[in-house]
């Protein structure tokens, strides 16, 4: 096996994003490729991380800083965390990819009085504000101690104000300071989960929070923790931010942000279900409810909503909560459901909230209402939006299907009333889901064009660098759908293996 393998998927973004700050005049608008390149790389590494985890176990990798007092490194890689890597740095090389031509577009209608290299220093500055996601994924994914875990959830804070300041829509520097509080109101309640536990255990290692276990304070830290993150998940009433935030960034970056929200999930599970098992159950009651009346109050919004940005943006909040339920009934495959939908679900929002921003990035048009019929001059794009809709909404044969599937399962399986009664109420926000998917396929791409679109000889599909990364995710998802033990196999000895040796 390659060494420092999991060491180099964090540490390769960052230097990536070092030389197109240093080089960025030299490099100029090659800057997006180089990015490319390095995410190209981390992810043929992941790739070969998750095949030797398949055969050989979980990869746990130690650098020591510092002797005296210990200051060290910790990562491990096994099936729960190199999923979650992989998955989300795909994302990221697509992302990274379909940028190329949409931020060259942005930064012409942000800053269209610039020289050329001017021009050149905000495209450039573009790729090294985003190559710190990865970094910040890769960190979390893999962290195995919490001082590490908040330093890298804080770098994704940092770097999303910077990318929104910058690049975003309207009252961008506005709704940045927004995000920003907002992280950092999540961050504070995590660090004060944190502390307790540090001040119990005498460590921030992960391996050691089940020591916790049955101490009086268990029950603070999992709310402090909770709290922070239900603010993150936009779990409602905490959900204020999102609509805001996640309609007026950079449309490229918005699976991103799903991700940014949504890893909250897989953290919950790491940090508080598996080694505060016993504490933890008191808190799956209250979690299924709030995250079944997220779900459906978040698909009523995005039902309501007219504005081409806010409807994925809305559609997050109703999405984030599918995960937390999974979570909150407790049982190992609703679990697996739960984090296995997280992953369908992030797929989902970028080929969604993609094919949005193609929509705008031709037609410079957010108000639904302004247009129709868009399937005759732009028929890849519909495609694209109807498949990102319906990996949403959990259609065959899309992963989100088989990961509602073993959730439901899940939430079946507890067998008291609560876990049946919140379960059927979560199938009806499925139906919710698929009602708004189709819905704005109508509108937005049947029926009549607009005269204006009609007579716009320039309005076509964009081009295949903004197209085919979202084909590839739509296809990943697909191969998922019909093929969900490549997820589940990994998941199991992790999630199903350890409650199964309490």
């Amino acid at each position: 096996m390659m060494p420092f393998i999991l060491l180099q998927t964090i540490l390769v973004p960052a230097l990536v994003a070092l030389a197109i700050l240093l080089l960025r005049y030299q490099i100029g608008r090659k800057a997006g490729w180089v990015a490319v390149t390095g995410l190209m790389y981390t992810t043929v590494l992941l790739v070969m991380a998750m095949i030797e985890i398949y055969h050989a176990g979980p990869i746990a990798e130690k650098y020591v800083l510092l002797s005296v007092p210990e200051i060290s490194i910790h990562l491990l890689g096994d099936g729960l965390s190199i999923a979650i890597a992989l998955i989300c740095n795909l994302l990221c090389l697509a992302l990274c990819t379909y940028s190329i031509k949409y931020i060259d577009h942005r930064i012409e209608l942000l800053y269209p009085e610039l020289d050329e290299r001017g021009q050149v220093n905000y495209f450039t500055s573009f790729f090294y504000l985003l190559m710190p996601f990865p970094v910040g994924f890769m960190g979390v994914s893999f962290a195995a101690d919490l001082v590490l875990m908040y330093f890298f959830l804080e770098v994704l804070t940092l770097f999303l104000f910077f990318l929104m300041a910058y690049f975003g829509y309207q009252d961008r520097v506005k709704v940045a300071v927004m995000c920003f509080i907002w992280g950092v109101f999540s961050a504070l309640f995590f660090l004060g989960g944190v502390v307790i536990i540090y001040s119990q255990v005498g460590s921030f290692q992960m391996d050691q929070i089940h020591l916790l276990s049955g101490h009086p304070l268990a029950f603070w830290v999992i709310l402090l923790v909770l709290i922070g993150f239900f603010a993150k998940l936009a779990i409602v009433p905490l959900h204020v931010w999102m609509p805001w935030v996640h309609a007026e960034h950079p449309t490229c970056i918005a699976g991103l942000l799903a991700v940014y929200a949504n890893i909250a999930a897989y953290i919950i599970v790491r940090m508080l279900v598996l080694p505060l098992w016993d504490d933890f159950q008191v808190f799956g009651p209250p979690i299924m409810i709030f995250a079944v009346i997220t779900m459906v109050y978040g698909s009523l919004l995005t039902l309501a909503q007219t504005d081409m940005k806010r409807i994925p943006a809305c559609s997050t909040i109703s999405q984030s909560a599918y995960s937390m339920l999974g979570i909150g009934a407790l049982t190992a495959a609703s679990i697996e459901g739960g984090l296995f939908f997280f992953l369908s679900h992030i797929m989902g929002k970028t080929v969604f909230f993609s094919a949005c921003g193609l929509v705008v990035y031709t037609t410079h048009i957010r108000n639904i209402k302004h247009l129709g019929g868009l399937a005759a001059k732009m028929p890849l794009t519909a495609l694209l939006f109807l498949s990102g809709g319906m990996m949403l909404a959990g259609i065959p044969p899309f992963s989100s299907f088989a990961a509602e599937v073993v959730m439901f399962a899940g939430i079946f399986e507890r067998g008291d009333t609560i876990g049946f009664v919140i379960g059927i109420v979560g199938l009806v926000a499925i139906l919710l889901t698929i009602s708004y998917a189709v819905h704005f396929t109508r509108v937005i791409f049947f029926g009549p064009l607009p005269e204006k679109l009609a007579e716009n000889k320039h309005l076509r599909d964009p081009s295949w660098v903004m197209t085919a990364p979202l084909i590839v995710i739509i296809l990943v998802s697909a191969a998922l759908g019909l093929y969900p033990s490549l997820i589940m196999n990994l998941f199991e000895p992790v999630i199903s293996g350890y409650l199964a040796n309490m």
